[in-house]
């Protein structure tokens, strides 16, 4: 039997030329349809130009001029902003101490995520009250938590103290010893977004069939070996996916940072993270171009961090059921 030629793979440039020469586009209900489809998306779209689309070109427009945010005359810096943040010292602080909590609480968070959520994927007693107690930190708001959190490392009547002293280590200052003020904050996420990567991996291990398992224990795999052979690699999508939005949400962390050091950057500012770093300047100094340039600096750096994921997952990620 004679098998078929392989279409040939037509570039972005070939396939836009293409469609454009369809007679698809010629058709009167093509356009009638288009019509259609864009006045229902048009609320939609006004909202996003509004508080989008136009803030994020604003915003750039910013980072290339100084001055006052209400002064229609700014003067044009270019790229001096960006040339002066690479110099600053204290932008290369932000930028250590939000890679620091960046790679420690992702895949910690993500780690302890997956063992809990195949742990409540068996069959164990009380499984939705433990379900709902790992879920009630995330549905908390930020603020009442990060308040809370801050009365249990208190130094002198935080709970967590008490709990050290009664082992007999000695109290702690977490919040003004500048090597456990991050270390605080990184088990404060952990604790705050661990049951929202839980809800996502269970309704990942709910959607892979039974069958796959039974099979395994007919040929004899151990609980191991089910897990690394069938669990893990047909979990992948679920783990990228949790994997972007935990990266990108680690890199602009601010509210517990904010609540906990009471708008500080903790102890010899080992704390500050690029959000509170532009937090400070935009609304402390008031150096709109400035933040505009740290906003654009970080957007790109989260930008880089997802493409790298999505390139690194076009060799691990196995969307086979």
């Amino acid at each position: 039997m004679t098998q078929a030629a392989p279409t040939p793979k037509l570039s972005l440039i070939q396939r836009i030329q293409a469609y454009f020469a369809s007679d698809q586009l010629r058709s009167p209900r093509f356009w009638k349809d288009s019509l259609q489809a864009y006045i229902y998306l048009l609320p939609t779209l006004v909202i996003l130009g509004v508080f989008t689309f136009f803030p994020f070109v604003n915003s750039f427009f910013l980072s290339l001029h100084e001055g006052p945010i209400t002064n229609p005359t700014r003067t044009f810096t270019g790229l001096e902003h960006f040339e002066k943040l690479f110099q600053d010292r204290k932008f290369w602080k932000a930028m250590w101490n939000t890679t620091y909590y960046v790679m420690f609480s992702v895949p910690t968070t993500i780690f302890l995520a997956l063992f809990f959520a195949v742990l409540l994927n068996t069959k164990i007693r009380f499984k939705g009250f433990f379900r709902t107690a790992f879920f009630l930190p995330y549905i908390t708001p930020t603020v009442a938590a990060a308040v809370v959190w801050e009365w249990i490392f208190h130094r002198d009547w935080g709970l967590f103290n008490s709990f050290l002293n009664f082992f007999g280590i000695p109290k702690q200052d977490f919040i003004n010893n500048p090597e456990l003020a991050m270390p605080m904050v990184i088990l404060f996420s952990i604790w705050k977004y661990m049951g929202f990567n839980i809800v996502i991996f269970l309704a990942g291990l709910q959607n892979i069939s039974k069958e796959y398992y039974d099979a395994a224990a007919i040929d004899g795999a151990n609980a191991w070996q089910r897990f690394w052979k069938i669990t893990f690699p047909l979990l992948t999508p679920v783990t990228f996916f949790v994997l972007i939005i935990s990266m990108v949400g680690a890199f602009k962390v601010f509210d517990e940072i904010f609540v906990i050091f009471h708008g500080s950057t903790g102890p010899l500012d080992s704390a500050m993270t690029v959000m509170i770093f532009f937090y400070q300047t935009a609304f402390g100094r008031f150096k709109m171009g400035y933040a505009s340039a740290i906003a654009y600096t970080m957007f790109i750096v989260i930008f880089l961090f997802t493409l790298l994921q999505m390139w690194l997952a076009k060799r691990r990620v196995h969307y086979g059921g």
